[in-house]
């Protein structure tokens, strides 16, 4: 369950690389379950990855433990990780499209400029637009979008109160002319992202 009060991973949450290494293996299968109830797939391509600070801080913990920069990979990973982390009127998704076949891949993404743009939430009736994350252009000059996208999504208070009731439908969504994807949230993702508002 995400913790609602942490907003920011400080170097001090950071354990030292041989601590890490001997939780690792029970860390990440305590990830996997989490990462579970926190993602949905929308079309035959895209998987929302919704974040929060328990995420993100196996993942800046997973960065050094693989690449073992040393300390000044620390604020590096930090500045990369903590503007993923929801701040408690927002969610915040990972967006990868996932194609195995690297011609299908190229050929798809190919098509897929400015998806970053057109992605949404619907709670009940209302919109939420997707912003994208803005460390830097994700679709190309040639129109060719990156398969991994890093999307915000801004609550309105009344959006926050309709999303939690658990009443009606939530939508995940894209409304690019080549990938016009929908899909209902299921409740247990719903519930487990509602820890994620204030």
């Amino acid at each position: 369950m995400s913790t609602p009060s942490l907003r920011k991973i400080e170097t001090s949450a950071i354990l030292p690389l041989s601590e890490y290494g001997k939780l690792r293996g029970e860390r990440r299968r305590q990830m996997a379950e989490i990462k579970r109830l926190r993602r949905m797939e929308v079309g035959p391509f895209a998987t929302f990855y919704f974040e929060s600070y328990e995420t993100m801080l196996h993942q800046v913990h997973e960065m050094l433990f693989i690449e073992k920069g040393g300390p000044e990979q620390i604020l590096d990973e930090l500045a990369a990780y903590n503007p993923l982390i929801p701040q408690g009127d927002e969610l915040v998704a990972t967006i990868m499209f996932e194609i195995d076949d690297p011609l299908r891949r190229e050929r798809v993404l190919g098509t897929l400029g400015g998806i970053e743009h057109k992605t949404f939430l619907r709670v009940g009736g209302e919109l939420v637009r997707g912003v994208p994350e803005e460390d830097q252009e994700r679709s190309r000059d040639d129109g060719k979008a990156s398969s991994v996208q890093f999307v915000h999504f801004p609550f309105a208070s009344a959006d926050i109160r309709a999303f939690r009731s658990g009443e009606g439908d939530v939508i995940a969504g894209f409304d690019h002319p080549d990938y016009s994807h929908m899909a209902v949230m299921p409740p247990a993702v719903r519930r487990a992202l509602s820890h994620d508002f204030d």
